[in-house]
């Protein structure tokens, strides 16, 4: 099997539901059972890599529409793009690119199954009132002589990390394109906080948008009719593993596989819910 890894970068809030919940959001976002960690359904990027194909590579990539499903086998696999960088509110610097240790050690296994070696060390956290930064942040500032990371209303303490400056490289040429002026946001602004408070600001620091429906005549609201939803923030970054599984009667190639993605890399996609209303417009990446 010839696996590869692909990036989504989220331009506009991304709403990857689950339909109806059962708590105060009406709306939520998909998470796992598990660990609590956002995703986007590897169903959906496949989808939207189908609809935006010619027609001659859809088949050929896809498979057949579902009247002749039977033909052959696609040649694509698609798993969920799970989170890898969360941008929450920083006191300075605007925002910061949050990731914790687990969820490195999770990319980094899924590197080294599609045999990418060359990733930095994991970094280590002691506590939770800590914060790994690098070593030319943007979000350090000065709170009565003493050095602070402010995310959100979470007082944190910044140790600069040469692993996170190696992270920051990685992940600016690889996941965000090598876009130059992306490489430098990211440079100062990537910080690796403990896997408890990555949990906690999953639950906190998500975008929640009240919506309302308005009566046709009155243009008021109508009874009943208000409603939360739930959304990764713009910036949001995601990864995920794609894997080429060339069939003789499809006649698609790995090349034509991954050209799919590489091509998508060109535009924004739409994924998730609410397009109606900018939801969901990403960039796919395939270092």
């Amino acid at each position: 099997m010839n696996a590869r890894l692909y990036f989504v970068h989220a331009l506009s809030p991304l709403h990857a539901g689950i339909g109806q919940g059962s708590g105060v959001i009406d709306l939520p976002i998909a998470r796992e059972k598990a660990t609590g960690l956002p995703f986007l359904p590897g169903s959906s990027v496949k989808g939207v890599l189908r609809d935006g194909s010619d027609t001659v590579l859809r088949t050929a990539v896809f498979g057949p529409d579902t009247n002749n499903a039977s033909d052959h086998a696609g040649a694509i696999q698609v798993a969920d793009a799970r989170l890898l960088l969360l941008p929450v509110r920083s006191l300075r610097g605007t925002f910061a690119w949050v990731t914790s240790p687990y969820v490195l050690q999770r990319f980094d296994r899924d590197a080294r199954d599609v045999g990418l070696t060359n990733l930095p060390a994991l970094p280590q956290i002691a506590d939770d009132a800590e914060c790994a930064t690098s070593t030319s942040s943007a979000l350090k500032l000065d709170v009565r002589g003493s050095e602070r990371v402010v995310l959100e209303d979470l007082d944190l303490r910044p140790t600069p990390s040469e692993v996170v400056n190696q992270w920051a490289e990685w992940l600016g040429r690889n996941a965000l394109g090598g876009d130059p002026a992306l490489q430098s946001l990211i440079s100062g602004r990537l910080c690796v906080v403990h896997d408890d408070l990555l949990g906690f600001l999953l639950t906190t620091a998500l975008e929640v948008t009240a919506r309302v429906r308005l009566a046709l005549e009155t243009k008021t609201v109508e009874r009943g009719a208000l409603w939360y939803e739930e959304a990764l923030p713009a910036e949001t970054v995601l990864a995920g593993l794609v894997a080429a599984t060339p069939n003789a009667k499809g006649n698609a190639t790995a090349e034509q596989v991954f050209g799919v993605l590489a091509n998508a890399s060109a535009h924004a996609l739409q994924f998730g819910g609410k397009a109606t209303v900018g939801r969901g417009l990403c960039r796919i990446r395939l270092p």
